[in-house]
C-alpha cells in the first residue's frame, strides 16, 4: 500500500497540469450550477409546461457570457487603437522630455536617441527577440486552447452533475451520506458566492476608476474604467496590467497626468487589497479577512497568478470540509 501510494502521488505530480485544469473546470461548474438551474426552470413557451433542457440552459449561459465579452471587446478595442496611434506618434517627444529631465537632475550623463536606447536595452539580439516573440505566441495559443478545453470540460461536468454527485456520495458510508450531501450544497453556495463577489469587486473597481480618471481629466475614462473592472477579476497582475493603458493614455496628455494616474491606481489597489477584498469575500463567501489574505499569499506563492485566482474558493471549500469533519459538534462533558 505504501508503494502504491507513492506511485499514485508521483503520477499525480506528472499530470498536475491536467489535474489543475480539471479542478478549475469543477469550480466553474459548481459556480455556474445555480445559474444553470435558474435558466433550466424557465419555460420554453409562454403556454405549456415544457422547460429548457439542461444542455440548452448551459449553452444559453455560454452565449450570454461570450456575447458580453464580445461587446466589451468592441467597446474597448477601437478607442485603444486610436489612442495607441497617438501615443506612438508622441513617443519620441515624450522620450526627449523624459531624457532631458533626467539630464537636468544629473541622473543621465549623455543624450541618447530613441533608437540608441532601444539598441542598448537588454536582450537586443535578433535571436533573443525572435525567441521571446515565439515564446509569447506559443504561450498565448496554449492559453487559448486551455481555456477552450476548460469550457468544454465544464459543459460536460454540468451535464453529468447529478451522476457525478451521486457517485461521489456512494464513496461514503450510508450514515454519512446526508452530511456529505449537505457539505456539497454548502460548497456550491460558497463557490457561487465567490463568483458573485468577484463581479462585485470588478464593478466597484470599475466605478471608482471611472470617477477618478474623470476627475483627473483623462480621455476615454469610461473605456479605461471598464478595463480596470475586467482586470480586477485576475488577482495580483490583473490590476497592474489594466492600469497600463490608463497610464499610457495619460502620458499623451502630460507627464504630470501620468504620474497622478499612477498614484491613483497605487492608492486604489492598496485599498482594494487590504480592505475591499477581505470585506467583500467575508460578506459573500463567509471567509474571514485573515483567511482571505493568507489564502492569497499562499496561493500566489504556490501557483503564481493562477494560485491567487483559486485561493479564495479553495479556502472556502477547505473551511466547509474542516467544519464537517472536525468542528461541527462538541462532545458534552460528563456530569460529576
Amino acid at each position: 500500500m505504501t508503494a502504491l501510494a507513492v506511485i499514485v502521488v508521483w503520477c499525480a505530480f506528472l499530470v498536475r497540469d491536467v489535474l489543475l485544469l480539471i479542478y478549475m473546470s469543477g469550480l466553474l461548474a459548481i459556480g455556474f450550477s445555480p445559474i444553470v438551474r435558474l435558466i433550466e426552470r424557465q419555460k420554453v413557451m409562454p403556454i405549456g409546461s415544457k422547460r429548457f433542457p439542461r444542455w440548452l440552459a448551459i449553452l444559453v449561459l455560454y452565449v450570454i457570457i461570450l456575447g458580453t465579452l464580445t461587446g466589451i471587446g468592441f467597446m474597448i478595442v477601437p478607442p485603444l487603437v486610436h489612442q495607441g496611434q497617438q501615443f506612438w506618434a508622441a513617443l519620441p517627444d515624450l522620450f526627449e522630455r523624459g531624457q532631458q529631465f533626467l539630464i537636468d537632475k544629473g541622473v543621465l550623463k549623455e543624450h541618447l536617441t530613441l533608437r540608441q536606447a532601444v539598441e542598448a536595452a537588454p536582450g537586443r539580439g535578433g535571436g533573443e527577440a525572435v525567441g521571446t516573440v515565439l515564446g509569447a505566441v506559443v504561450g498565448v495559443v496554449g492559453g487559448i486552447f486551455g481555456l477552450i478545453t476548460m469550457l468544454i470540460l465544464t459543459f460536460y461536468i454540468l451535464i453529468e452533475a447529478d451522476k457525478i454527485r451521486n457517485t461521489m456520495l456512494r464513496l461514503f458510508a450510508a450514515r454519512d451520506r446526508a452530511r456529505a450531501a449537505a457539505a456539497s450544497r454548502d460548497i456550491t453556495v460558497k463557490v457561487s458566492a465567490w463568483l458573485t463577489g468577484q463581479l462585485v469587486l470588478g464593478g466597484i473597481i470599475g466605478s471608482t476608476s471611472a470617477v477618478g480618471l474623470w476627475l483627473l481629466g483623462i480621455p476615454f475614462f469610461y473605456v479605461l474604467a471598464l478595463i480596470s473592472g475586467i482586470g480586477e477579476l485576475v488577482p495580483v497582475i490583473g490590476p497592474i496590467l489594466s492600469s497600463v493603458p490608463a497610464v499610457a493614455i495619460a502620458a499623451t496628455v502630460s507627464l504630470n497626468k501620468a504620474l497622478l494616474v499612477i498614484i491613483f491606481f497605487i492608492l486604489q489597489q492598496q485599498f482594494e487589497n487590504h480592505v475591499l477584498v477581505p470585506k467583500v469575500m467575508q460578506r459573500q463567501v463567509g471567509v474571514s479577512p485573515v483567511t482571505v489574505i493568507v489564502a492569497l499569499l499562499v496561493g500566489g506563492k504556490l501557483l503564481g497568478i493562477l494560485g491567487a485566482i483559486l485561493a479564495v474558493p479553495s479556502a472556502a471549500i477547505l473551511q466547509v470540509l474542516f467544519t464537517e469533519v472536525v468542528g461541527d459538534k462538541e462532545e458534552p462533558r460528563p456530569r460529576r
